[in-house]
């Protein structure tokens, strides 16, 4: 919402907009629902939070007049987004408009995707995109046809996955299906700090970064995505890139400014460039990164993206924590998160001044 919506909304207290906000008075340090019945504010002397914790976060405290923190809508707003989820998640040949959603929810078109989006980190739309996509993966993986995969999925037509996909499969359906048949890569295994470590690339650049117990481990998740493309071992290939790598696990070698051969979501892609923004040496909360690309309320959606991570290192997941400042996961194993952020406060902290 623009501040003057919401400015708007406090001076005609319009209930309707308790749970959407709250508004903090910088000259009492108190926040309060838009429709709290206390005295009201100068414009000038106002800040607008989307939610309690982060009018507390900044310093203020609840109103003890309309008490913000025990609104109820803001309960009902997480009820009826997880309902739309429910039918958002259903095989349907078309996804519900806005507006559809909006008459079986009796909410407005506006209010819906403003609090979904607010509260899952995506419109109701790509979010039924994305698990649609997600069972059309799934079929093609257990061996359907690609046509039964696709109308199974909720697609109704073979040129919608493409239309639709294009960015996110990586690839067509039929070539996905035949476990990246056509696609080439090379990767070596090699022993690093933290146990085994995987560096595989195509033409463009890094495709997958990992860590592991064993170089067997790591060659079978590498082949389980794509078991029919060519895969070659090769250690000369690039070999600068994967000694910069263990460099960086011992400690020597802070900045890791390497290409990127890797598919995402516009989501993802946002999560994932604010990682790289991250400085050697800090971390940032799950809530800060989504803060960060303007996406306040949708913290366990970058969780996810940082579980998704096809780059280790590289993308530096390991930076982000959870806000009481608990380490969280770590697609490698929350020891080896531990170690890496011990390394890197290490090296910090013995560098030259």
């Amino acid at each position: 919402m623009q501040e003057q919506q919401c400015w708007q909304a406090v001076i005609s207290r319009d209930k309707n907009y308790d749970g959407q906000f709250v508004v903090a008075v910088i000259s009492t340090g108190i926040y309060c629902r838009p429709s709290c019945p206390s005295r009201q504010p100068k414009h000038e002397n106002v800040r607008f939070f989307d939610t309690p914790a982060e009018a507390r976060s900044a310093g203020f405290r609840p109103c003890k007049r309309c008490l913000p923190d025990q609104s109820r809508l803001m309960e009902q707003n997480l009820e009826v987004v997880e309902q739309i989820c429910a039918v958002l998640s259903q095989p349907n040949p078309e996804i519900p408009t806005l507006a559809e959603l909006g008459r079986q929810f009796n909410l407005s078109p506006y209010h819906l995707q403003r609090t979904f989006k607010r509260m899952v980190g995506v419109t109701p739309r790509q979010y039924a995109a994305a698990q649609r996509l997600h069972r059309f993966k799934n079929g093609l993986k257990t061996g359907q046809p690609v046509t039964d995969a696709l109308y199974e999925a909720g697609y109704p037509s073979i040129s919608s996955v493409y239309g639709e996909n294009s960015d996110q499969l990586g690839m067509s359906p039929g070539r996905y299906q035949s476990g990246g048949k056509s696609m080439s890569m090379i990767y070596t295994v090699t022993p690093c700090a933290l146990g085994w470590l995987l560096v595989a690339a195509t033409e463009k650049g890094i495709c997958a970064v990992r860590l592991g117990d064993s170089p067997g481990e790591l060659k079978t998740g590498l082949l389980l995505e794509f078991p029919a493309a060519r895969i070659n071992q090769d250690e000369a290939e690039f070999s600068q890139w994967v000694s910069m790598l263990v460099d960086f696990l011992k400690g020597d070698q802070p900045n890791l400014d390497l290409p990127l051969d890797i598919q995402a979501t516009a989501f993802q892609h946002q999560v994932w460039q604010a990682l790289r923004e991250i400085p050697y040496g800090s971390t940032r909360s799950y809530s800060e990164i989504a803060a960060s690309i303007g996406r306040l309320s949708a913290a366990r959606a970058v969780a996810n993206a940082c579980a998704d991570n096809p780059a280790a290192l590289v993308i530096p997941c390991h930076r982000v924590v959870r806000k009481d400042g608990n380490l969280g996961g770590y697609r490698w194993g929350i020891e080896r998160k531990r170690k890496l952020l011990e390394q890197e406060a290490k090296s910090i902290k013995n560098a030259p001044k």
